[in-house]
């Protein structure tokens, strides 16, 4: 067990963010972690990394394991270049290479020098746990499968771009191969190669990996187990993203029906206890189901912090079909040339995703299809009856007052109760709605948006990164919505998962040249291949909630038998009230046989009562384990 987690809680003040976390990691494991937007995903990595310090509970490392993690604000030396910065995870490798290379000088001069040979054994253990003599090898792989040709190898750290100082970072961090890989949303700023080469570099990896993703795409090829941070809690389910949410339905599904199950029964005794605890006869069964009541435990109705949104985008006027006429359109910024001339129909109803490296060109294109940029040559032209909405990556708001002010000031014609219903589909419920425009967060902002843009009923959306601040769950809505969409489509975006539900053509802009691809399978060179199926394994599925034959079958016989006793009890009962009246009756009285038979026969019947009673309690007490186990 690489690390070890019980019982472990964090708060902020009064704000629990997680608590009664009891989880493990072994090596091999890939650990997507996912949740909404606030959760408490990057606080748990912080935790586990020993940023925050726990509240309650352990957390254990196994014997030797290294921790490495990729965090917001790790800095690179800017004086270093690339290959120098990658070089600084040899040091101690290399620091022993080169005392290595002067105590070789003195051993020619005293072969048998007792010291000086078993230093020499100890630099070689050095060395080869470090496998130095490869350490060239190693650090042009991971430079090549994060985008650094050798070109870049002398560039300065401090001239990278953002994009390409992140990737730096990844890439020092996978040269590291801690025995736990930790990493916050890491296909950030990655091309869909690196993507695809980061994707197949951790499938291989020996130790253990948590990741905190948003990406669908990535954690369905990476992950073998997710933990979803939910509530307070953290749970775990088997297999990837796609495994896990049949996995999560099931196990809400079971959960209700446990709580509905556990308040019927609750009922049905204090049913029974309000029918029978004053009569005598049934008196002791009663006062048994009173103490079975007060020590049930009710099973609590799953909660869900998951606030999705439901909402369509549709639009009133059909447009022109050559919606969108491209003709020998050129793009330059002052010398660089981000797109050479090129020629593109986009008619009504079409999906174009714009896809590419960073600094391509791709916002600056859709900035030029949109009108907010004129092209350096050829044309952009609009069909008549185009009405269009834009999306862009970065939702400045300051000074417009409250969310529901940012409709109700566009829409003064609705009535309170229709915005806070409108935004309510977007996930703004209650008080959100009077908060600040300033203080939303990125996905906030990305959701007020959408909301706009709903009620603007566009038949041409142009979108410039949708999905970038958006949690998985958002992103999934989105997903549906634009899926759904029956108007034209032009879209920037990174993200592979949207991209292959849409099945839209895709163009690539690098180097200046723009190239239509039919598919994000043809873009990356493959053959379509449909996406496996969703599996939960045998263990999952058993871990649900299902019963084996044979415990479904006694559980069965128990409840039915439970059933018998308990209508043999109520006329045995009945029995005995009869028998007890009959002895006050004066005939009986005064007839000493009968009164002799009637007190035998009721002794008889308090027996046989007591008999079934016993009986009662032994198979609820089965019952009670069995649940118990369940």
């Amino acid at each position: 067990m690489l690390i070890q987690l019980q019982q472990l809680g964090k708060n902020f003040g009064e704000t629990v963010i997680f608590r009664d976390v009891t989880l493990g990691v072994e090596a091999g494991e890939r650990i997507g972690i996912v949740g909404q937007n606030g959760t408490g995903k990057t606080t748990l990595l912080k935790t586990i990394c020993g940023e925050y310090q726990p509240d309650e509970g352990t957390l254990t490392f196994g014997e030797g394991a290294v921790l490495g993690y990729l965090a917001q604000n790790s800095r690179l030396d800017p004086t270093r270049d690339v290959y120098e910065e990658m070089k600084t995870v040899y040091s101690p490798c290399l620091e022993a290479m080169a005392e290595m290379t002067v105590l070789e000088k003195k051993l020619a001069q005293a072969p048998d020098q007792p010291d000086l040979l078993a230093r020499h054994g100890q630099l070689t253990a050095i060395i080869d746990s470090m496998d130095g003599y490869h350490m060239d090898v190693e650090i042009k792989k991971i430079l090549s499968g994060m985008d650094f040709p050798p070109e870049t190898y002398e560039k300065k750290v401090a001239v990278l771009s953002g994009g390409e100082y992140t990737r730096l970072r990844l890439a020092r961090l996978l040269l590291q191969k801690p025995d736990i890989l930790v990493l916050d949303e890491p296909t950030n700023h990655l091309d869909f190669t690196t993507m695809e080469w980061l994707e197949g570099y951790l499938k291989g990896y020996k130790g253990a990996v948590l990741v905190v993703s948003h990406d669908r795409y990535f954690l369905d090829a990476v992950s073998t187990r997710i933990w979803e941070v939910e509530n307070q809690k953290v749970t775990s389910y088997k297999g990837n993203f796609s495994a896990y949410l049949p996995q999560k339905e099931m196990a809400v599904e079971y959960q209700q029906k446990q709580h509905d199950a556990d308040v019927a029964k609750a009922a049905k005794l204090q049913d029974y206890i309000d029918r029978n605890l004053v009569r005598a006869s049934t008196t002791k069964m009663a006062q048994s189901r009173r103490k079975q009541l007060e020590k049930m435990e009710i099973t609590e109705a799953p909660k869900t912090t998951v606030t999705s949104m439901n909402f369509r985008f549709e639009f009133d006027i059909t447009p022109y079909n050559e919606l969108i006429t491209i003709k020998d359109l050129s793009i330059r910024m002052g010398d660089r040339v981000l797109l050479e001339p090129f020629s593109l129909q986009i008619f009504r109803g079409d999906r174009l995703v714009i896809a590419g490296p960073n600094g391509a060109g791709k916002s600056t294109l859709l900035q030029v299809l949109d009108g907010k940029r004129r092209p350096s040559g050829g044309l952009v032209r609009l069909g008549a009856g185009a009405r269009y909405s834009i999306f862009e990556q970065q939702q400045l708001r300051r000074g417009e007052g409250r969310v529901i002010d940012a409709i109700w000031n566009r829409y003064p014609r609705f009535t309170e109760l229709e915005v806070r219903s409108h935004l309510a589909r977007f996930a703004f419920r209650g008080e959100d709605v009077f908060q600040p425009c300033a203080n939303l967060s990125g996905g906030e902002l990305a959701r007020l948006r959408f909301a706009e843009i709903e009620l603007e009923r566009p038949n041409l959306l142009f979108l410039d990164e949708p999905t970038n601040h958006l949690d998985i769950f958002a992103r999934e809505s989105l997903t549906q919505a634009l899926a759904a969409y029956e108007g034209t489509l032009v879209m920037v975006t990174h993200d592979r998962y949207l991209m292959e539900q849409l099945g839209c053509p895709i163009l690539y802009l690098e180097n200046g040249k723009a190239t239509l691809y039919p598919s994000y399978e043809k873009m990356m060179g493959r053959d379509f291949a449909p996406a496996p199926h969703p599996a939960v394994s045998q263990e999952a599925a058993k871990s649900s909630g299902g019963y084996g034959k044979e415990q479904r079958r006694r559980r069965a016989e128990v409840r039915n038998r439970l059933r018998e006793i308990e209508a043999q009890v109520e006329e045995w009962s009945a029995h005995v009230v009869e028998l007890e009246n009959q002895l006050n009756d004066p005939e009986i009285v005064r007839d000493h046989l009968k009164l002799r038979d009637k007190c035998d026969e009721l002794e008889d019947a308090r027996f046989h009562q007591d008999e079934l009673f016993a009986q009662w309690e032994q198979l609820l007490e089965e019952q009670e384990q069995m649940e118990q186990e369940d």
